[in-house]
């Protein structure tokens, strides 16, 4: 915990590792993550596709950025955190010209939420 998940059109300029090093840094310091539990998987999608256009003409890219928290965080403290990812996302992202749709979402894992390290 917590677990993150980025899903991007692989189109976007996007530093990934500043990016992950600065939501780290947030997850720590408004969700009381331990930093060492903080675990980013990033999953550059081949393919967007926008309404009706067509997406040969990668005029539009994607990201989503889903934590996976422990739950009992409040709606203050999730809706803060989800907002600068958001701000995160904003600054890691090249502005290439083209209209990106980003969004991030908190969800609390289920109690049977289990881990292993080896």
């Amino acid at each position: 915990m917590p677990q993150i998940t980025v899903d991007h059109s692989k189109t976007i300029s996007f530093d990934r590792a500043a990016f992950a090093r600065d939501l780290h840094t947030a997850t720590v310091e408004i969700a009381a993550a331990k930093p060492e539990a903080c675990k980013t998987q990033f999953r550059p999608g081949d393919f967007t596709a926008f309404g009706y256009e067509d997406p040969e003409e990668q005029r539009h890219a994607v990201v989503h950025v889903t934590l996976g928290l422990l739950a009992g965080r409040s709606d203050e403290t999730k809706a803060k955190l989800t907002e600068t990812v958001l701000e995160l996302l904003r600054g890691h992202i090249e502005d290439d010209g083209i209209v990106l749709h980003a969004s991030a979402e908190i969800r609390d894992l289920d109690a049977s939420y289990r881990k292993f390290e080896r």
